[in-house]
């Protein structure tokens, strides 16, 4: 308990990605124009749900809170990396990084039980489509939303006092350009064994707990395709799952490389590329995977624009 006050450092320098003043102005260029279309496409798809009552079904009411994650997640890094990239300011406060830190475990483990919840309503679906209505309930999606965001505020919160309580006196460098988990134990002159082993039960539950639901999810939903008769049932079956299946795979690869293995692996150069896809690239392709591989959002989109120029006879007439 005594550990609480007795780190030396009132902040951290984050080191950020390279070195190269050119390279850090490409940089800062590229993230701006991802993160710019992150908030654009996040946000339009919110709006398009919203405005579209076709939408306001389960798998949409999850997809509404993905759009929502993945512009939280972006706004938590992106910006403070654009400053970084841009100014000769690399600091963070010890509260800053330990901030960060927090959003960054509740977003990121909030998203894993998000996708595995869509993967169970695609089961639903699929799988028991005459039950689906009464399955898939309001109060079930509202459920299933709200233990996400408290299990993994408690985990976050557990990770973040535990590395509060910890003694710095090696550096406050860190190698990586966000407050991220394992580059911060580095940092500590205090034993991290407990925290990590804390750290890897709260990570590897939630990512494990979250592939074997979305993994039994799609076992099943395949065996139910291949029961299938006709060609059109099957390719109709499978267009219904195709894009979360495709942001599943995109999101879990990177965090399995990332998290998912030994602390003495760590490379700085490998994770921070699999950390940057992640949390600045991924938040932006997701809005476009479930909108250019999705024939209802494109129709929703159809269906906004087409009641936008059928009011805009009715507001001159007025006027």
């Amino acid at each position: 308990m005594g550990r609480r006050n007795s780190t030396s450092v009132p902040g951290f320098i984050l080191m950020g990605l390279t070195d190269s003043t050119e390279t850090q102005l490409v940089l800062s260029m590229l993230f701006l124009l991802i993160y710019l279309i992150t908030v654009l496409g996040n946000t339009g798809m919110i709006l398009i749900i919203r405005l579209d009552p076709q939408l306001h079904t389960p798998m949409y009411f999850f997809l509404t809170h993905l759009s929502f994650l993945d512009l939280s997640y972006s706004s938590v890094f992106t910006p403070k990396t654009l400053q970084n990239l841009l100014t000769f300011t690399k600091s963070i406060s010890f509260l800053g990084c330990l901030t960060q830190m927090f959003f960054f475990v509740l977003l990121g483990g909030t998203e894993c039980f998000l996708l595995s919840s869509m993967a169970c309503d695609r089961y639903v679906a699929i799988c028991s489509p005459l039950h689906y209505p009464v399955i898939m309930s309001t109060g079930l999606c509202s459920a299933l939303l709200t233990g996400s965001y408290v299990i993994c505020f408690i985990e976050s919160t557990v990770n973040v006092v535990c590395i509060s309580r910890l003694h710095f006196c090696k550096s406050n460098i860190i190698q990586h350009f966000f407050c991220d988990t394992f580059p911060i134990l580095a940092l500590s002159c205090s034993d991290t064994y407990e925290v990590e082993f804390i750290v890897y039960i709260c990570a590897g539950s939630t990512l494990v707990l979250s592939l074997l639901t979305i993994s039994g999810s799609y076992l099943s939903i395949l065996s139910t395709i291949l029961k299938i008769n006709s060609t059109a049932g099957k390719k109709k079956a499978f267009s219904t799952c195709a894009s979360h299946l495709l942001g599943v795979a995109i999101f879990y690869s990177t965090m399995i490389f990332t998290y998912l293995k030994p602390k003495t692996s760590y490379s700085l150069g490998k994770d921070q590329v699999a950390s940057v896809f992640y949390t600045i690239v991924i938040p932006m392709l997701n809005p476009l995977i479930y909108s250019l591989r999705n024939k209802e959002v494109k129709s929703a989109i159809v269906r906004i624009m087409q009641k936008r120029k059928g009011c805009r006879p009715l507001i001159s007439q007025v006027c």
